[in-house]
């Protein structure tokens, strides 16, 4: 359910943004062509962090000293899950 929060959140940012930019007086076109840019460009930023975030974690964080575990054992201290 968090997630659909933030995405409406997203979408209602963008809207707001879009009205501000008719606000200051740019044309339709030209606020909602930046406004698709920059939801597109979040988007994108997210899914590329999520990913780097998976790829660090790898299988796992090891409760005793925060290290990262590989092969099912932690290489700092030698604990094994």
């Amino acid at each position: 359910m968090a997630y659909q929060k933030r995405e409406l959140l997203l979408v209602a940012g963008v809207l707001f943004l879009t009205i501000g930019l008719l606000g200051v007086g740019l044309p339709l076109i030209y606020s909602v062509i930046i406004s698709v840019a920059i939801y597109v460009g979040i988007k994108f930023y997210v899914n590329k962090r999520k990913q780097s975030i998976a790829n660090d974690v790898g299988q796992g964080i090891c409760m005793d000293c925060g290290g990262r575990i590989a092969d099912g054992r932690c290489p700092n201290c030698g604990t094994s899950v």
